[in-house]
C-alpha cells in the first residue's frame, strides 16, 4: 500500500482533493460510515464530506485520528499521509498576488486546477485559458480605460500562469465552445486581434485541446445560456461542478440536477458548433479579413 501524489507543481488544492479522495477509500473499505468518521473528530458528518470532497483543509490531529480510525499504522503511510495534508494546508501559488484576486476567485483557481477535463462556453470574449497576454491586458484594462497596476498586472498574471497546465500537460483535455461574436468582437487593434486569432488557431491543434464555433446563423438560441465552465475530476471520483462567473462573484454549482442540465446544454452547442477543422477555417477568414 502507497499513498498518491500529485503531479509536480500541483497545487495546494489538488492535494486537498487527492487526500480526501484517499480518506475516502481508506474509510469505505472499513465500512465505516461518515457519521461514525465525524464522531471520531468530534465533527459532523458534513465536515467529513467537505473533507471528502477537499473543499476545507485539514487539521493534522483530525488526520491522525482518522488514520487510527481506519487502521492505518504503518509509521511510514502515516507520515506521508500527513506530510501531504500539511503541503494541502500551504498557499497556492496564486496567493502571492493578493488583493489582485478576489477570495472567490482564488477558490476557483484552485477547483480548475486540479480539474482533468474542462469544458467551457464562452459567448463574450476568447476564453481566458485561450488569451493571448496582449489580448488579456486589453480586455483586463477595458482598452485602456482601467490603469494598468499592480492589480491589474497580478490578474494578467495569473490568467498567463493558468495556461501552463494546459499546454504542458497533454492529460488535461480542454473542449471550448465559443460564440461567433465572441471571436469577431475587436479587442484592442488589428495586430492584437490578428495575434488572438492566430494563437487559437495553434492551440486548436493541440491533441489536447478541442476548438468550436458557434456561427452566427445559429441564431439568438445558440447564447442562452450565458457563458460557463464545467469541471471534471475522473481521476478522483468526483462529481462534476459548474463554475459560472458575475462581475462582482463567482458560483460553483455542484447539485446533480444543474450539472446535468448545463452538460445537456454544451452537448446541443457542440451540435449546433462548427466542427474543429470548420472552426478552424473560420478563423482563416477572420484572420484574412483583418487585413
Amino acid at each position: 500500500m502507497s499513498v498518491a501524489q500529485p503531479e509536480p507543481g500541483s497545487g495546494p488544492t489538488v492535494r486537498r482533493i487527492l487526500l480526501g479522495y484517499q480518506l475516502r477509500k481508506l474509510r469505505e473499505a472499513k465500512g465505516i460510515t461518515r457519521a461514525d468518521a465525524a464522531y471520531k473528530i468530534r465533527g459532523s458528518e458534513s465536515k467529513i464530506s467537505r473533507v471528502e470532497l477537499g473543499r476545507v483543509g485539514f487539521k493534522i490531529r483530525d488526520v491522525e485520528d482518522l488514520l487510527t480510525f481506519y487502521g492505518v499504522t504503518d509509521q511510514s503511510l502515516r507520515e506521508a499521509y500527513v506530510s501531504l495534508a500539511k503541503e494541502a494546508n500551504e498557499p497556492g501559488w496564486w496567493q502571492k498576488y493578493g488583493d489582485a484576486l478576489p477570495g472567490w476567485f482564488q477558490s476557483y483557481v484552485g477547483l480548475e486546477e486540479a480539474a482533468t477535463q474542462l469544458r467551457v462556453y464562452e459567448s463574450q470574449f476568447v476564453p481566458g485559458l485561450l488569451q493571448t497576454e496582449d489580448y488579456a491586458r486589453q480586455v483586463i484594462t477595458r482598452a485602456g480605460k482601467v490603469r494598468l497596476d499592480h492589480v491589474a498586472h497580478g490578474r494578467i498574471a495569473t490568467r498567463m500562469r493558468r495556461q501552463h497546465r494546459i499546454r504542458d500537460n497533454s492529460k488535461v483535455k480542454l473542449w471550448v465552445i465559443i460564440d461567433e461574436p465572441a471571436v469577431r468582437r475587436p479587442v484592442g487593434d488589428a495586430e492584437v486581434m490578428r495575434g488572438q486569432l492566430e494563437h487559437l488557431k495553434k492551440l486548436s491543434q493541440e491533441p489536447n485541446i478541442t476548438l468550436q464555433i458557434v456561427p452566427f446563423s445559429q441564431g439568438v438560441f445558440a447564447a442562452e445560456t450565458g457563458s460557463f465552465t464545467i469541471l471534471r475530476y475522473p481521476e478522483y471520483d468526483l462529481p462534476d461542478a459548474v463554475y459560472l462567473e458575475q462581475l462582482t462573484g463567482g458560483n460553483l454549482q455542484d447539485r446533480r440536477d444543474d450539472v446535468e442540465a448545463y452538460t445537456m446544454a454544451f452537448e446541443w452547442l457542440a451540435v449546433v458548433a462548427d466542427h474543429p477543422e470548420l472552426s478552424r477555417a473560420r478563423l482563416d477568414q477572420f484572420i484574412a479579413e483583418l487585413g
